[in-house]
Parts: C-alpha cells; sequence; structure tokens
C-alpha cells in the first residue's frame, strides 16, 4: 500500500489494459442496493412464511447477523485488506483489492464493493454457515448479514462524498479520515468503531 501518494480527485486510475477486466473493478454506489435488498426482503419472506419463524427468532436472528456483519468487516480489512504481502503477485492483488482505495480516496467507482468480489465473498461466508445453522435459521441471519453489508457499503461511500451533519456518523467519518489520513494500522471499523476498542487498534484521544 502506498505511503508516498495520495489522490484527492475523484479520477480513476487505469488497472487492467483489458477493458472487460477493468470494467469489473468498477461500480455505481447503487448497484449493491438494487442487488441486495430484494435478496433480503426473499430471505425475509422465506423466514415468515416458509419457516413460520416467530417475530422474536426473525428479530433476533437478524440482529445477531448484523452484528456478525460488523465483526466480520472488521477482520477482513484488518487481516485481509491490510495484509502486506512481500511477493509481486500479492502486492498487485492487494492494490486492486484495496490499495487502490487508499492511494485514490475519492474515486467515486471503487468505494463500493464490485458484485463480483461481494457476491463471491457472499457465497461462501453462507455455504459456510449452511453446513452449521439450521436451514430455517439461516435465512433470517443472513438478511442482517447483509443489511449490515449494505450500511458498510453505502456508509463508506458516504463518508468519502456526501455532507454529513449527524452527529453519530460525523464521528464515525473521522475515524474513517484518521484511517486514511494518519494511520493506516489503526481504524479499521469503518461502519462501526466498537470492535476497534476491543481489539485496541483505535485512536488515542491525542490523536482525534
Amino acid at each position: 500500500m502506498s505511503h508516498k501518494f495520495v489522490s484527492n480527485k475523484d479520477k480513476p486510475v487505469r488497472i487492467f489494459e483489458n477493458e472487460f477486466l477493468e470494467s469489473l473493478t468498477k461500480v455505481h454506489f447503487s448497484i449493491p442496493l438494487i442487488i441486495y435488498i430484494p435478496i433480503i426482503l426473499y430471505f425475509i419472506y422465506k423466514s415468515i412464511f416458509d419457516f413460520e419463524l416467530s417475530s422474536i427468532i426473525i428479530i433476533s436472528l437478524y440482529f445477531g447477523g448484523l452484528i456478525f456483519w460488523t465483526l466480520f468487516e472488521y477482520l477482513m480489512h484488518r487481516f485481509v485488506f491490510h495484509f502486506e504481502p512481500k511477493s509481486k503477485f500479492g502486492k498487485r492483488a492487494h492494490f486492486i483489492f484495496h490499495g487502490v482505495h487508499h492511494d485514490y480516496p475519492k474515486d467515486s467507482m471503487r468505494l463500493v464493493m464490485p458484485p463480483i468480489a461481494s457476491l463471491t465473498f457472499s457465497a461462501i461466508i453462507f455455504s459456510i454457515f449452511w453446513m452449521f445453522m439450521p436451514e430455517k435459521f439461516i435465512y433470517a441471519f443472513f438478511s442482517g448479514f447483509w443489511t449490515g453489508y449494505l450500511f458498510y457499503d453505502i456508509g463508506h461511500f458516504a463518508m468519502h462524498h456526501f455532507n454529513i451533519n449527524n452527529k453519530y456518523w460525523l464521528k464515525i467519518k473521522k475515524n474513517h479520515m484518521l484511517h486514511h489520513y494518519k494511520d493506516e494500522h489503526h481504524g479499521f471499523g469503518v461502519s462501526m468503531p466498537f470492535w476497534d476498542k476491543i481489539f485496541n487498534t483505535g485512536f488515542g484521544k491525542d490523536e482525534k
């Protein structure tokens, strides 16, 4: 990840020479909403009408999935997106997945996760839970998980491009900007800085 160059212009850098591969790295911030909201609604529908779960169970599973997302987001950001490989191929892959965002944080077409990546990650995590969680519970749980993902993706876009006045979101935005412009080895919780406090990776009062 570059420590020498940061562009604050909403201008993309080319990653691939191939036009098709290049197009896969860019996505409008509305696309995750278009993809995941129907899935979330369908999963809630299945929980209610196919498995006939009580409202308390559905709400509990939904918020359980939501909370799990915030931990998953933290761990992915810290240990995957900020893993610094030594090989040339590894460094190239790291730049494509996350380094480009730190070098071009205002690039509006690379602020939400491309569907090919988010759907792949989603399929893997869903498959793992499918092996261990009863089918009747998994749909409500993942409707919360993907709601958390949408809050992360759209919230992340908003932090970089929207004028935010709400005190709560301003605090979260400030934490993320410190991660970008002060110390990228702290502040891994994008939508929920709570986990930085738990794992002692947050910013001290003198840094804020």
